[in-house]
This record gives C-alpha cells, structure tokens and sequence, in this order.
C-alpha cells in the first residue's frame, strides 16, 4: 500500500488530481489496473487515501513544534506548517479538512489544533470559531499562491514583478481622489512578497483570538 500511495502522490504532484487515474497509476507502478483494486475501492477512495498519506507527514512535523508555553505561538507554527505543505501540493487544498467524519488524520490535525485553543480561555464556540478561522486563512492562501501562474508567466513573457508591476502601473493611473485606498497600498502591492502576506492575515486572525481570550 505504502507503494501504492508514494506513486499516487507522484502523479498528483507531477499535474494534480486529472492525471491521477487507476490506469496511469497501474502503467506507473508497471502492473494492470486490476491488481490496483486490491487496495483502493476507485479513484475517490485512491485520493482520499493519498491526503491521508500526505497529512499524516505534516501531522508529525506539527505535533514535533508544540507544546511551548504559548498555545497560539503554536497554532502560528502549526498555521505556518499547513500553508507551506499546500503550497507546495495545491491539489491539497481543495481536500485538506475533506474527511473530517472520519478517523484519520486530517481530523487527526484538525483535533491537534483544537487542543491548543483548549489552553485558552474561550467558550466552546469561539473555540471552533477560532479553528475554522485559522483553516480558512492557511488554505484559502495556500490555495492562492500554490495556484498555476498566469500564461503569460508560465510562458516566460514577463516575470511575476512584472506582471504585478502591470496592476501596479493601472492604479497609479487612477484619480487618487476616487481610489485613495488603491493609491495608498499599491507601493505594498507592487512586487509584494505572497507568504508575508499570508502570515500578516494569520497575525490578524491570532491577535484577534488572543484578544478574544484574554491572553
């Protein structure tokens, strides 16, 4: 099975979830089709087995960074560990948090977080407000940054400053009194740093938290 999974993972990182198919992964692991249902029920059962593979190597490299004095001091690191774990696999986003109703370890992750908010003062709710918040914010840029770039990039045309310096260029070209918020923020924008950017709205998120919780 372990064989099975290493080379599932391969073709989901080589062109994402349209080039994992039981007959690519048969012809990959040199054997047919048929001896592929031995282990999985399909494709769904095959990719919800390989996030499970994947996760289970961010869950032991988050459950080896906590455990500080600082409950949300860990949740940054373990954010951090999840964002950089999409990045560099964006067909895991769309099914990172997937199968939370079942064993495994996206739910496995999921509880790891959890128990750091039970560190802090926090009602039931804020609690599963304050996870879903921090998910929402790693996946949803994760997604973002992980993402192909636009064609005109991909094909070497102009690099990414130069396709963000086109935005940048169009702003400054509004009528600073009708855009004034465009015209304070595009030197930011302009050939900004997307992780920084990540870990800004995280910082967001924690403070909010930490404030709701008093600590």
């Amino acid at each position: 099975m372990e064989t099975v999974l290493t080379a599932a993972v391969a073709l989901l990182d080589e062109a994402g979830e349209p080039a994992l198919t039981l007959r690519a992964l048969a012809a990959r692991l040199g054997t047919g089709v048929g001896s592929i249902y031995w282990y999985v029920s399909g494709k769904d059962d095959l990719l919800d087995r390989a996030v499970d593979h994947v996760l289970g190597g961010v869950l032991t490299a988050v459950e080896g960074q906590t455990g500080s004095a600082d409950p949300i001091d860990d949740l940054r690191v373990m954010a951090v560990r999840m964002f950089d774990a999409i990045v560099d696999r964006p067909w895991l986003g769309a099914r990172f948090m997937r199968n939370i109703d079942v064993e495994g370890n996206s739910l496995r992750l999921y509880e790891e977080l959890g128990r750091q908010t039970l560190r802090l003062e926090l009602t039931p709710r804020q609690r599963f407000h304050a996870v879903s918040a921090i998910v929402g914010v790693v996946v949803a840029n994760a997604a973002d940054v992980g993402q192909d770039p636009p064609p005109q990039v991909l094909d070497g045309t102009v690099d990414r400053d130069e396709f963000l310096g086109h935005y940048a260029a169009t702003w400054r070209a509004l009528d600073a009194e009708a855009y004034p918020f465009l015209h304070d923020i595009v030197e930011e924008f302009d050939g900004h740093d997307d992780k920084d950017q990540f870990l800004a709205g995280l910082e967001l998120t924690l403070a909010g938290l930490r404030l709701q919780a008093g600590a």
